[in-house]
């Protein structure tokens, strides 16, 4: 489980072609500090499992259906990535509950400038569409964020100076993509109530 605060701006340095799948290498010189086979590092909001751990890089394989899903499969080498450890068990909530499962993607559609942050409008599928809402929380490459103002197939955010200095919203541009995930207690909400049939283990009520 994440958060969604990123620590660290990585750098992806090689980039496997493995057929149905790719292994990625990633600069992180804090997040490998203290990382091992198997732990787990979010990769622009994608939760991946470390493979290696050498010198200040990681190396990660991505799996077919985490290269459809997400953006993953545009990165290029020398492409930046927010990473994020997971959050250790009694850490600070900093944003939302995160897990890492990017649920699709979205594209930057506008930047608006402002004084002192800036205003950036983000467009999705619409299936994507229902779980979010005004001042709701919603992931953006891995970042915590929240939605100033939910459309029927677009959203915004303002990204405030640190947002826009230590992560890649900063810099992504109109037309780029990014990999959304909503917040899980949307889903699990709908999912109770569209299944229907009573809570579970209720008995016949004769």
């Amino acid at each position: 489980m994440f958060t969604g605060i990123v620590e660290e701006l990585g750098e992806v340095t090689a980039i496997e072609n493995l057929g149905d799948s790719s292994r990625l290498t990633l600069r992180g010189p804090l997040v490998t500090k203290d990382a091992a086979h198997g732990d787990s590092i979010a990769v622009n909001g994608v939760c991946l499992t470390v493979v290696t751990v050498l010198d200040g890089e990681f190396t990660a394989d991505v799996m077919a259906e985490t290269l459809r899903r997400s953006g993953l499969g545009a990165l290029d080498v020398g492409s930046r990535v927010n990473l994020e450890r997971p959050m250790a068990l009694g850490g600070r909530l900093g944003g939302h509950l995160v897990q890492g499962h990017v649920d699709g993607t979205g594209t930057i559609a506008a930047r608006t400038p402002g004084e002192h942050w800036e205003l950036v409008r983000v467009t999705l599928p619409a299936p994507l569409a229902r779980y979010v809402v005004d001042k709701g929380s919603i992931t953006v490459d891995g970042v915590s964020l929240t939605v100033v103002e939910a459309g029927a197939d677009w959203f915004t955010i303002s990204l405030i100076p640190t947002t826009l200095d230590l992560t890649t919203l900063g810099f992504k541009q109109p037309g780029e993509p990014v990999n959304l995930e909503v917040d899980v207690l949307a889903k699990y909400v709908e999912r109770l109530m569209t299944a229907g049939g009573g809570p579970a283990g209720a008995g016949d009520p004769r």
